[in-house]
């Protein structure tokens, strides 16, 4: 199979004689009704958040772990490529097929009916199986005033607490990093197409994979079945002293860091995770929001290095937010917004639920817009009144750069002290936040990083597409707020700027107008990023839109050398042994022009 051509693969692959038996197989496993083939069935599966499509032979939804391992085998005994999901919520495409040239058909496995989680140690720690989510998470450790690693954003939207580990998510919280565990209980396939179940998770299960699997799907170990010496680690505990060091000439956090590749975490799906080990930690009781305005960002430099040096505490948050995501985010982030103020983020990830089903039904109506879900939303949202408090409102009149710092404890009077200090200035201001000001200008924070897509897709006849970079910047750039040149700057109709300013690192999104070459257009901002030192991903999967480096690249293959995982990602061989389509090894691109992409890109 490996020397063969590549072939399409193609909706209905599962009504080939050949595929008959495979499928029927699969429904031995977990239920007829949990393999789905049809493409109306499969299309929210298939098709990404933001970005990302392709045909499947098959959805395959396991209940349990033991059925997950079952289905693992059973695939690659069909020499079928494995795509590994859970809510689906990433924005690069990484756990969704991208197009067709794939030279095996494709089964994605979705986790969501394994959605169990065991507290360790009085909560301190936590074993999250493969379809646990950060917002189920959150709602166990709530009772004991702790927290999972993730806070703010995707939890809202339901993604998993694996998605997160696999991308070494950094999140928004500035003194737990980047998510990272070295316990996880995972199995990969060697050279030979051989299924090896590792258990590293810390925890005497046995030495049978179904027996491993089978007792922890149904809870059957103790603590003193815990390993809590062996010298481990469930977080990355060097993050907030690593991040203080803003004079470095290097990035904070980025997705292919290699201290933070190790097993599963930054394994970008490329093994098959049943179980992690991870840190909670405890929810801070007194905190403080202050909301900083200034038309000048070398201020808000100042203010990131100064608390970055001199604070005992560093803060919870430090998020930014410019006027141009401020403006996006208040419109065509509305709806999002008062769903959770009004019903609460629980109700985020039925809705979404609910959308991909209603999107799936009209994809099949001729004469009924695809996006018409979207329009509904946006139109609803305009009926209600402005949901934004005054004070906010103000300080966008006022300012371009907006920065949103929460601190605890004795932080709030340090604080305190250092911007009244420094403003009012001839440029800025700050003011603190009553506790609805606080919590409205967090959740408009949130629903920016979405509104860029309700934008593209209510504006489509003047929108050509969203270009949407994810970059680590270095610590010791004080020119951190980008500048672009003119015939890069005219054919983007809005800059949407926002991120998490302590750990310089930012979410660029750009609108582009009708007409313009896209794929041209970001390799031009690449090569700016690449000029001014940056990393990019910084903390998302590199998916089917960024190129992975050599080294990244290394790290692929040696966790999956069949490549029979999530093929294709960090746009690399989608072929077996990681072949390309013209029979040689890839060695990080199939076409010239990747390699020289990927060169200017080293």
């Amino acid at each position: 199979m490996a020397n063969s051509p590549v072939v399409i693969n193609s909706p209905g692959n599962d009504a080939r004689p050949d595929n008959i038996p495979f499928i029927q197989q699969l429904k031995s496993i977990v239920g007829p009704r949990h393999v789905l083939t049809k493409p109306e069935s499969t299309f929210r599966y298939r098709k990404g958040f933001r970005f990302g499509n392709g045909p499947v032979l098959a959805v395959v939804r396991p209940g349990n772990l033991v059925e997950q391992w079952r289905v693992l085998k059973t695939c690659i005994t069909a020499n079928k490529i494995i795509i590994m999901q859970a809510a689906n919520t990433g924005l690069t495409g990484g756990s969704t097929p991208d197009g067709s040239q794939y030279d095996r058909d494709i089964v994605i496995v979705s986790t969501l009916r394994i959605a169990k989680i065991r507290l360790i140690n009085e909560g301190r720690q936590v074993i999250c199986h493969s379809g646990s989510t950060l917002m189920q998470l959150e709602k166990a450790l709530g009772p004991l005033g702790r927290e999972p690693h993730s806070g703010i954003g995707s939890s809202c939207i339901g993604a998993s607490v694996l998605g997160g580990i696999c991308n070494n998510s950094g999140g928004a919280l500035i003194r737990r990093g980047p998510a990272y565990t070295q316990f996880a209980l995972f199995a990969r396939v060697d050279e030979v197409g051989a299924v090896h179940l590792v258990n590293h998770l810390g925890v005497k299960l046995g030495t049978d994979p179904e027996e491993i699997l089978d007792k922890l799907d149904h809870d059957a170990f103790t603590e003193s079945d815990i390993d809590y010496t062996s010298g481990r680690s469930a977080s990355d505990h060097e993050y907030a002293e690593h991040v203080r060091d803003f004079a470095a000439d290097s990035p904070a956090r980025f997705n292919a860091d290699p201290k933070r590749l190790f097993e599963a975490s930054g394994s970008a799906g490329k093994v098959m995770i049943f179980a992690v080990r991870l840190d909670t930690f405890a929810k801070e009781q007194q905190t403080r929001v202050f909301y900083i305005g200034t038309n000048d960002p070398s201020e808000l430099a100042k203010i990131r290095c100064h608390m970055l040096a001199h604070f005992k505490e560093l803060p919870i948050y430090a998020e930014y937010l410019h006027r141009g995501a401020f403006d996006i985010g208040e419109k065509y982030g509305k709806d999002t917004f008062l769903t959770i103020q009004y019903l609460g983020a629980d109700w985020l990830p039925r809705l979404f639920a609910l959308k991909g089903r209603f999107d799936a039904l009209v994809s099949r109506l001729k004469l009924v817009p695809s996006d018409l879900s979207d329009k509904i939303m946006q139109g609803v949202s305009w009926i209600f009144p402005n949901h934004l408090p005054k004070k906010l409102k103000e300080y966008r009149d006022k300012y371009v750069h907006h920065l949103l710092v929460k601190m605890s404890g004795n932080g709030i009077l340090d604080a305190q002290r250092f911007l009244e200090s420094i403003f009012p200035s001839a440029q800025g201001d700050f003011f603190e936040c009553t506790d609805e000001e606080g919590e409205k200008a967090f959740l408009l924070r949130f629903v920016a990083a979405g509104a860029g897509v309700r934008y593209r897709t209510i504006h489509r006849r003047e929108v050509e597409d969203i270009i949407a970079l994810d970059v680590g910047l270095r610590r010791d750039d004080a020119d951190w707020f980008e500048t672009l040149p003119d015939e890069i700057a005219s054919p983007i109709l809005h800059t949407l700027y926002y991120g998490h300013f302590f750990c310089h690192v930012f979410h660029q999104d750009y609108i582009v107008r009708k007409g313009h070459n896209t794929v041209e257009l970001e390799h031009q901002l690449w090569r700016l990023l690449d000029m001014r030192g940056a990393q990019f991903p910084a903390e998302h999967n590199f998916g089917h839109l960024y190129y992975a480096k050599s080294a990244l690249i290394n790290h692929y293959k040696n966790l999956d050398p069949c490549n029979c995982f999530n093929p294709g990602i960090g746009r690399t061989s989608k072929c077996m042994h990681w072949r390309d389509q013209r029979g040689g090894v890839h060695e990080g691109g199939s076409a010239d022009q990747i390699h020289s992409l990927e060169s200017a890109h080293q």
